[in-house]
């Protein structure tokens, strides 16, 4: 498979990832019914399988690894925390504010992971 369909497939699925991470973190705050569907239990899973698959496979492919070089690692470090966040939105957390402060910390981590990605600088705030 070629780099440039690789990071097509990678980039399209980060994006659907975090409009369906949006959609559920609104739904949770309507208490809609939406949350409950099967569909939105499992396809948070497809789609961040086929994230990290194309995640792994682009890191091999460009010879750039976690703990080697530094923006790959703040990625992993950053997706770590975005999936501690989220499974406390949406899972653990035991009041209303604090699945919707765990939401909102997810974005602007997500965000974090995204501008680290573009500019490859895990210092971006500096």
């Amino acid at each position: 498979m070629s780099y440039t369909v690789l990071k097509f497939i990678h980039i399209s699925s980060v994006i659907l990832s975090y409009l369906l991470f949006l959609t559920r973190g609104i739904w949770m705050i309507h208490s809609s019914a939406q949350l409950q569907q099967r569909w939105v239990k499992i396809m948070p899973h497809v789609i961040d399988t086929v994230l990290l698959t194309s995640a792994i496979t682009l890191t091999v492919l460009i010879q750039q690894y976690p703990l080697a070089d530094a923006w790959l690692t703040a990625k992993v470090a950053g997706l770590l925390l975005y999936i501690g966040l989220g499974i406390t939105a949406f899972r653990f957390g035991k009041t209303y504010p604090i699945k919707v402060g765990a939401w909102i910390m997810a974005q602007i981590v997500f965000f974090y992971i995204v501008l680290v990605a573009l500019t490859k600088n895990p210092a971006i705030f500096l």
